[in-house]
């Protein structure tokens, strides 16, 4: 039967291949970077590796991961692991660009090469955050919903009240489906492409 369970290392391929195939504003990143294996390493695989009893999976009743949610508990201390722990294993598949990003691919590598960039003061009082990824044919079906309620169980259960995320504001369905779950916008300065969102991780309602 499909179910959430927690993340396996043997689900590490899935979940990457899930990452790559919703990465291009919820869409595959595939056909627009020249290696997007840059996504999971900056969105996803850091979260099953460092925090792992905060990683869930979707598993579509045969042992294959189809969606995914992972999250840090405290973010600065994320971001102090990722850079002191996981980034110098991707780093010279995904080196950081010398300069101003070039292309597609080099921007995202300015991002794995910057977690700094997750220390942002206007979200402090929501410590967590998350990302959330599931293929298209497993979407609009309340697996979504239900991976934010084990991970919200699960924040709630080391004592996190509040968590939030970014997303880009131009994926409008996203943005639809994290509104239904009662997120709201926290406003930051100069946020550029991407929205912060934020919530308390209560269970998620019934809308």
């Amino acid at each position: 039967m499909t179910g959430i369970r927690p993340y396996r290392p043997g689900d590490r391929e899935a979940v990457e291949d899930i990452c790559v195939r919703t990465a291009h504003a919820g869409g595959d990143s595939r056909p627009h970077y020249a290696d997007p294996g840059v996504f999971p390493a900056a969105f996803a695989t850091p979260y099953a590796v460092l925090e792992p009893d905060l990683a869930f999976v979707l598993d579509d009743g045969r042992g294959r991961a189809v969606g995914y949610v992972v999250g840090a508990a405290d973010t600065p201390r994320f971001v102090a692991e990722y850079r002191a722990r996981w980034l110098p294993s991707v780093a010279a598949r995904y080196p950081e660009p010398s300069g101003p990003a070039a292309t597609p691919d080099e921007e995202i590598a300015l991002l794995l090469h910057t977690p700094e960039r997750m220390l942002v003061p206007e979200v402090a009082r929501y410590p967590a955050h998350l990302h959330i990824d599931l293929l298209p044919r497993w979407q609009r079906r309340g697996h979504g919903r239900a991976l934010m309620g084990t991970l919200f169980a699960a924040l709630r259960g080391r004592g996190v009240a509040a968590v939030h995320l970014t997303m880009l504001t131009a994926n409008t369905p996203a943005r639809a489906f994290y509104d239904r779950l009662g997120f709201h916008v926290v406003s930051v300065p100069d946020p550029g492409p991407v929205t912060f969102l934020g919530r308390a991780t209560d269970p998620p309602g019934g809308r």
